[in-house]
């Protein structure tokens, strides 16, 4: 039998065992993290979904998000940011570590600047890249000062992987816990004199715990549609379609409003695939609308460009691509430049094997990308990732709003297709320019011309799905696809 086998049978087993004790308010709040059972015990700075969400409730950071994804403070209790927004000093809260010892600011600038040497490689480690200095000014006061102002520092901060530890303990608000029984983490909230906040006479009382689980989707849909589970996270569109296995009604659906990357990345330019323009034919060539549209999600918005128009600004915002042209003429543009390179090469055919994540909603949405390369003679065949395919599902949700993320996405140290050097150079020469509007240019220029080196196929923006059960309260929809467990505890203050 596979591992993974073994896994479903014993979470099966949890959850069949689970229904013995149902849910009720004032017992447990049963947390599903759509992934795979192992998530819940990742260490280290690429985090899986689950383990974002753990690492966040456990291991907070200077600021953090609330449950409508605004900033909030932390272990930082109020921040002053420069008038030239080049310095931002933040005062830690009066509180100790789970050994007893003081939070101190030495603790926070040693935990930071390992974090910062450690992200060195990552996109996480690009999007930090303007912070020129973190120093204690006194016990309890640091400073993080950056190269040029970044409106959007302080979400960058919020991260579940910038979470602050000492001998690798957080510092809450919850205290986290593995169960030997079965895939399990049990979350409980610190009281509030332990957090740094005055003492609260019934905040025992109207506390609860969380029980987090890992779980594929099916799985985490039918424990939801039986009673099992109050919550479902990070639900993404392959397995949207799988919402229909069970009983539930269109009001425990919530869909973000994402922002971010959903489309595919390039990991070929060899043969067909090394003129731009021919990779531009495949994108050209697709009906984004009518990919979307068996899924049927109301409000999603396509685009045939990296960066959203929104936040590049009005002045540095490329038009849609190709908007004076019929989805036909467009065709037609297409299936010629590939028809002449099987001319010149005397190719039969041209395959290409696009790498998806299992799921029904990869299915589906494979289906309309292989009849719509079929109208420009390409035949697809679908593989999962990691197995050799020319293009990969690339599918993120941006951690804050600048055009700075989208194109640290594809930097060529990262490794996770084609890139270019000189779109590279143009962000990292952003990072010292302090006039918002010349910044702007430079990120637009970056953007213009990653398009045209044709790196990516974008679609629209990323779909991210929960399923809500009525009595869960601190809930809320938001961009960034993140939903903080400590507010579902109940009292935050």
């Amino acid at each position: 039998m596979k591992p993974n086998s073994v896994y479903t049978l014993l979470l099966l087993s949890g959850l069949t065992l689970a229904a013995c004790n149902p849910l009720s308010s004032d017992g447990p709040v049963e947390v599903a993290v759509i992934g795979e059972p192992g998530d819940l015990v990742e260490e280290g700075l690429r985090l899986s979904p689950a383990a974002q969400h753990i690492r966040a409730a456990s291991h907070e950071g200077l600021v953090s998000l609330d449950a409508s994804g605004q900033i909030v403070p932390a272990l930082a209790e109020r921040w002053i940011i420069a008038d030239d927004g080049l310095s931002y000093i933040f005062r830690v809260r009066e509180r100790t570590w789970p050994d007893g010892d003081a939070l101190t600011s030495s603790d926070v600038v040693t935990a930071f600047q390992d974090l910062l040497r450690r992200l060195d490689g990552t996109s996480l480690g690009l999007d930090l890249a303007k912070i020129t200095e973190v120093r204690a000014m006194t016990d309890k006061v640091i400073e993080l000062r950056l190269s040029s102002p970044m409106p959007e520092f302080l979400r960058l901060l919020a991260q579940p992987e910038l979470g602050i530890t000492k001998s690798g303990s957080g510092a809450g608000p919850m205290v986290a816990s593995r169960d030997e029984e079965e895939p399990l983490a049990r979350l409980s909230a610190l009281a509030p004199q332990d957090r740094g906040l005055p003492r609260r006479q019934d905040w025992e009382d109207k506390s609860r715990t969380l029980a987090v689980r890992a779980l594929p989707a099916r799985l985490a849909i039918e424990g939801f549609s039986q009673g099992l589970v109050d919550l479902v996270l990070n639900g993404s569109l392959s397995s949207f379609p799988d919402i229909e296995l069970g009983p539930l009604s269109r009001g425990t659906i919530q869909v973000d409003p994402a922002q971010g990357l959903f489309g595919f990345v390039f990991r070929s330019d060899e043969g067909v695939l090394a003129d731009p323009k021919r990779r531009e034919a495949l994108s050209m060539s697709l009906d984004r609308t009518a990919l979307i549209q068996p899924f049927g999600l109301g409000g999603w918005q396509s685009t045939n460009l990296i960066v959203p128009p929104s936040i590049l600004g009005d002045e540095a915002a490329l038009p849609s691509r190709w908007e004076e042209l019929t989805l036909a003429r467009l065709r037609e543009i297409a299936k010629a430049r590939l028809d002449e390179w099987l001319a010149q090469t005397g190719e039969e055919e041209i395959v290409l094997r696009g790498g998806l994540p299992p799921g029904a909603g990869s299915d589906l949405l494979f289906e309309g990308l292989s009849r719509d390369w079929q109208s420009i003679g390409v035949r697809a065949v679908q593989v999962l990732p990691g197995a050799g395919a020319e293009l990969e599902w690339r599918d993120r949700v941006a951690r804050y709003s600048s055009p700075r993320w989208y194109l640290n996405q594809f930097n060529c140290e990262l490794e996770i297709g084609l890139c270019s050097e000189e779109v590279d150079e143009l962000v990292r020469a952003s990072l010292e320019v302090t006039d918002p509007a010349a910044k702007r240019q430079i990120l637009a220029e970056a953007h213009s011309m990653l398009l045209a080196q044709e790196v990516f196929i974008p679609l629209g923006a990323p779909v991210r799905w929960s399923l809500v059960r009525g009595s869960i309260t601190n809930y809320e929809p938001n961009q960034w696809g993140l939903h903080p467990l400590f507010p579902l505890s109940g009292p935050t203050t």
